[in-house]
């Protein structure tokens, strides 16, 4: 008898264990960021309002071990639009390779003049295929614009993130 009541203790105590191990490891894989809606609001405004025209919206996003440029937006259109392209650079270089810096511009925003070619690119790294955004010139937007990202480390050249922003 007390036998059996110290088996179903032992049960209990290692059931409610493995229950409080799972929740512990399921919570701390979640990253938040600092409520900032009125930057967010603020910037989903600018989006709205801005011009129609030749010309798209590029937010760069460099990773140490991937290839792709950033991410790729119709002017007028939430970021959550946007397509992680590859550049071709046979008609313009990217702006931190032509700076000779490369990744010096991680996270800048750029007014991007080019065209979609229609074919898609293979990164190894990533073992994703990507469209190819034929660069014929670009303009700094902002070297610190509004967040759109979910996660801070997705700014992180070594963070092997690519989630679309929001």
């Amino acid at each position: 008898m007390a036998g059996q009541i110290m088996i179903t203790r032992m049960r209990f105590f290692v059931s409610g264990f493995l229950a409080l191990a799972f929740l512990c490891g399921f919570f701390s894989g979640c990253e938040t960021l600092p409520s900032d809606a009125p930057e967010i609001a603020a910037m989903n405004a600018a989006i709205l309002s801005e011009p129609q025209g030749n010309y798209f919206v590029g937010r760069r996003q460099y990773k140490d071990v991937y290839k792709m440029w950033g991410w790729v937006r119709e002017p007028g259109k939430p970021w959550k639009t946007a397509r992680l392209v590859m550049f071709n650079e046979q008609k313009k270089l990217a702006p931190d390779r032509e700076a000779g810096k490369l990744g010096s511009d991680n996270n800048y925003e750029y007014r991007l003049f080019g065209y979609y070619s229609g074919e898609s690119i293979y990164e190894p790294a990533s073992n994703r295929i990507y469209p190819e955004f034929v660069l014929t010139g670009y303009e700094l937007i902002n070297k610190h614009p509004a967040r759109i990202y979910t996660m801070a480390r997705q700014i992180d050249p070594t963070a092997r993130i690519l989630i679309p922003p929001m």
